[in-house]
């Protein structure tokens, strides 16, 4: 039986954000070079995007190239920036078939001029679908973000647009790269890692964080059913105390 029978369709989290990691060990595992195993990392993409939307899920976000990641092998980084052109080329039509809207946050500036224009087409070609809204993060880190945001907020206040007295948490996350999207209610984290490496440090203050063993490339719906139910099953207090929630 499925594990997906267990979920309660009326708790499902409204936001769930997954780190996609051990796509290279997968692939030293099977004697292969880690691109091979970034290509198969991408079925589990497509099986995941579909899980999340059948069930119902409004925002998914996929950390799939940081920042820190342009400091891999050239081999590698031009290889990924490939993959990701054609799968972008590839998967619109799907996405518009099952209502999916595309974003993409990030430092945009870093990627390829190729994968920019593959990008813009796809995010303007799904910009009017209302199903899932899937978050590609992509030459993402939170540092980065933070850092422009309080860039941001420093120049409008210089220019008189914004008065520092006035600056609350509200504020601060209309500055962020994550402003249209509310904040994720579950993080997973595949290949064993218990770390958070830089992905939406702000945005997960609240998150309940779910690290499972199984590499990306090996995730599939079960596993994600299972992310869910587990989640199901936490008590969320916010910072009150368990009898306060039962009041």
């Amino acid at each position: 039986m499925s594990v997906r029978n267990a979920i309660q369709v009326e708790h499902l989290p409204k936001h769930i954000a997954i780190i996609m990691d051990g796509n290279g060990r997968w692939a030293k595992e099977k004697g292969q070079d880690r691109l091979f195993g970034h290509l198969h990392g991408v079925e589990s993409v497509r099986d995941i995007v579909e899980g999340a939307a059948e069930l119902g899920i409004e925002y998914l976000t996929l950390y799939a190239f940081s920042t820190e990641n342009w400091d891999r092998p050239e081999e590698e980084v031009a290889g990924l920036m490939e993959l990701l052109v054609d799968t972008i080329r590839k998967e619109v039509p799907t996405l518009n078939k099952n209502k999916i809207r595309l974003h993409v946050i990030g430092d945009a500036s870093m990627l390829p001029a190729n994968a920019k224009k593959e990008l813009a087409e796809a995010i303007n070609e799904t910009k009017d679908n209302q199903g899932l809204n899937l978050v590609m993060a992509l030459s993402y880190s939170s540092r980065w973000e933070i850092v422009n945001a309080v860039k941001s907020i420093a120049s409008a206040v210089e220019e008189g647009r914004l008065e520092s007295k006035n600056i609350t948490q509200d504020t601060f996350q209309q500055y962020l790269t994550t402003a249209s999207f509310p904040d994720p209610e579950l993080m997973i984290r595949t290949s064993g890692e218990y770390r958070i490496s830089n992905f939406l440090l702000y945005q997960l203050a609240y998150a309940e964080l779910y690290f499972t063993s199984t590499l990306w490339p090996d995730f599939r719906k079960e596993n994600l059913y299972e992310a869910i139910v587990d989640f199901q099953q936490r008590e969320r207090r916010f910072g009150k105390t368990g009898d306060q929630l039962k009041k």
